[in-house]
């Protein structure tokens, strides 16, 4: 039989009444030392908070009963002698059942003292595994461990549906002088929906999302779930080839997606299948997300963000999201996912003034606010708030097996006149426009993520003239991988918008980016920026009636996939998508019933093939060696030809024809006499194209022209590319 204790052999020490209101109020910075378990003369004092109970007893680990007496406002407390065991705490309701739990103030902190220190630091690199919300045993029990920063919080209390949103039984404790908060939650599963409310300076609660939720609410509800993960990865021998491989000097051709409208309707898993087989049958290397981490107002694309370790939970669980990128790895097909750094908004219930003052924005709104967008911008040198960023990025590699981040807006982090008149921004300790935290953090970022995780690539769509942008953080540089290579983007559709009577007036922007190629790693954006807001898409810009349009698209892909540096291109510009893009709706898919657009999509197909078959088109992206004009100055014909070689000196002829006619009997000098296939033809009539070219293949004779030691002379398609590739 169980033994009871009815009566305490000592006296037990009075509490202050300004310590029990705060208590029962649930607004005193440290419950702990109060509540739950605290040894004293000859035992141990019990204590808890159970408003409107009829009885408290703890039930000790031996069975032991000790009755609680009730003190005030539903405190409870009683004396165990001997020495401290766990317990559980038994309450009874007026005509109720009685209620066996147990008691979370029993437990010792959930986060140890090196996570603190290393967050104190701001060098906790994967502070994901340790705050936020996690389910899992404590001291023996399963249950969720709730973890929050918030430095300027007077007090902290976690809410949800396991307490009807009433957090006065749940307060938080302050762990350190750096504003960690902590409460272990006995039974609690994952799925329960929470928040924190946070009692700011001003003597205000305030409801908050888990800044480090793994897991949320579907939009447009706006709490965080406990969340955990069951998925087995089968993607092994991916990262390890992945990890002996050098990303920028691979092949990578990507295609850029936003996963609501491509095909509407499906989610993470239904995408695993439709978007695998899509992307061996167009030949894409890798794939890029529009961001996916949790944001509330769809029409941002995701670049707005609420939840920076949260998968939108739109499309499904975060473990839906991990089978969908393991697919894709299975398949040979790499994953990139955009990544935005840069700001937040301003939505009161997520990181704005999380603890009722600027926390993760700067103080100062000519540092801390974003006026185009009407975000805020981070605080890049405050250390917590610049871990907080470097382990969501490692988050994202790490735990989802991401194999590259595109980094958004990186001028608007790196200037502090970004969109900024003169008087709205203040210069740095040297009087200069350069955000030097910022440029610091970056740094840090790159350098961080290529360390821990070989094989991965960091992209930077960085829009100015910024020098050393994928030069290594040991030399300046910021460290990316790879770099948007806008100026190409925006001359290159130029030329291309112009009618072709005209481009011989224009034919220094088709071949200007070669005056800076090898200033930077660079990768050809033909992204979701080109086809919104009024720009139409991509088959829009195109000069001509519809023939040509489609002739001007094909010629310009095989010049882009030709062109040094790596290659993107947005969802439904493979096959001619003729509207503008908007995120309310899908992909015009029902065009690939007319031949002509089928025609383009089998284009891109064969160009990626083509152009993961043959070295010469990447292997020296990044080295002048790899590429050679044979005549970048024919403007008054609208021809562009040049040679891209690979390692082992074998070559491939590029030529293209911007003009709207065929050429006879072209002359194009050739490093070598024999035949030369073609590779591509965008004119061939399995494309779409009126069927000029050259039956395949021409020959070079052995007869020096224009400084080399071959020519041949062969038949120029109009609008179209010939890639050529010599006979061994």
């Amino acid at each position: 039989m169980a033994k009871t204790r009815k009566t305490a052999p000592t006296t037990l020490p009075e509490l202050h009444s300004g310590l029990i209101a705060s208590i029962v109020s649930g607004s005193h910075p440290r419950p702990h030392d109060t509540l739950g378990q605290h040894e004293t003369e000859g035992g141990f004092i019990i204590r808890a908070l159970r408003p409107l109970a009829e009885t408290v007893t703890a039930i000790q680990r031996n069975g032991t009963r000790v009755p609680l007496n009730h003190v005030a406002d539903g405190l409870w407390q009683g004396y165990a002698a001997g020495i401290g065991q766990a317990y559980q705490l038994e309450v009874t309701y007026a005509d109720g059942p009685s209620w066996v739990s147990d008691d979370p103030y029993r437990f010792v902190p959930s986060v140890g003292d090196m996570d603190l220190y290393l967050f104190g630091e701001g060098r906790h690199e994967q502070m994901w595994s340790v705050f936020g919300s996690h389910f899992r045993p404590h001291e023996g029990v399963i249950g969720t461990a709730f973890n929050v920063w918030a430095p300027h919080a007077k007090a902290a209390r976690v809410i949800g549906d396991f307490n009807g949103w009433y957090g006065v039984g749940h307060a938080m404790r302050r762990l350190d002088d750096n504003g960690i908060w902590e409460l272990f939650v006995p039974g609690l599963e994952p799925g329960t929906s929470y928040k924190f409310e946070l009692l700011t300076q001003d003597g205000h609660w305030v409801e908050r999302a888990d800044p480090m939720a793994r897991y949320t609410e579907v939009p447009p509800a706006t709490g965080s779930k406990v969340g955990t993960t069951k998925y087995q990865w089968a993607d092994d021998a991916w990262l390890a080839k992945r990890a002996q491989a050098d990303p920028h000097n691979s092949p990578m051709s990507v295609y850029e997606l936003h996963v609501g409208s491509w095909r509407p309707g499906l989610g993470y898993r239904e995408l695993a299948e439709a978007l695998v087989h899509y992307i061996l049958e167009t030949g894409f290397t890798h794939v890029e997300f529009m961001p996916l981490a949790e944001h509330p107002f769809g029409g941002s694309w995701g670049y707005q963000v609420t939840g920076y370790f949260a998968p939108t939970s739109r499309f499904g669980h975060p473990d839906d999201l991990r089978y969908l990128i393991d697919k894709l790895h299975q398949a040979g097909i790499g994953v990139i996912m955009d990544w935005v750094p840069g700001h937040f908004p301003k939505d009161e219930w997520a990181l704005a003034k999380f603890d009722g003052e600027p926390l993760y924005e700067h103080s100062d709104p000519r540092r801390g606010e974003q006026m185009d967008w009407g975000t805020l911008i981070f605080n890049f040198g405050d250390s917590q708030v610049r871990n907080f960023l470097v382990a969501n990025a490692l988050y994202w590699l790490e735990e989802f097996h991401i194999d590259g981040l595109r980094v958004d807006a990186v001028a608007s982090i790196i200037y502090l006149d970004y969109s900024r008149q003169e008087g709205q921004w203040e210069p740095n300790k040297y009087g200069g426009r350069e955000n030097l935290e910022a440029v610091s953090f970056l740094q840090e970022v790159n350098a961080t993520a290529y360390k821990r995780n070989p094989g991965v690539i960091l992209i930077a769509e960085e829009s100015t003239a910024w020098p050393g942008v994928t030069k290594p953080t040991s030399t300046g540089g910021l460290g990316y991988g790879l770099k948007w290579n806008m100026g190409w983007m925006h001359d290159s559709l130029s030329y291309m918008q112009t009618d072709p009577m005209h481009r011989s007036h224009h034919h220094n922007e088709i071949t200007f980016s070669m005056v800076y190629q090898y200033t930077e790693n660079f990768l050809l954006p033909i992204s979701h920026d080109e086809v919104v807001h009024g720009k139409g898409s991509l088959l829009h810009k195109m000069p001509g009636d519809q023939w040509q349009k489609l002739a001007n698209l094909r010629a310009y892909l095989s010049f882009m996939w030709a062109h040094p540096g790596k290659q993107l291109l947005f969802m439904g510009q493979e096959f001619g998508q003729p509207s503008e893009w908007s995120e309310q709706r899908g992909l015009d898919w029902w065009i690939l019933d007319q031949p002509v657009h089928r025609g383009l999509l089998n284009l891109v197909g064969q160009l990626n093939r083509v152009y993961r078959d043959e070295g010469a088109l990447w292997e020296q992206d990044n080295d002048p060696a790899g590429f050679e004009w044979i005549d970048g100055g024919a403007a008054e014909q609208n021809v562009v030809s040049f040679l891209r070689w690979s390692k082992d000196g074998q070559p491939i002829a590029i030529i293209m024809n911007f003009s709207g006619n065929p050429v006879d009997r072209f002359r194009v000098a050739l490093p070598s006499a024999g035949v030369w296939e073609e590779l591509v033809n965008t004119d061939a009539s399995e494309y779409g194209g009126s069927g000029v070219g050259n039956l395949g293949a021409v020959t070079a004779v052995d007869e020096p022209w224009a400084g080399r030691p071959a020519y041949a002379e062969l038949t120029l398609p109009p609008l179209a590319g010939l890639w050529l590739k010599l006979r061994r």
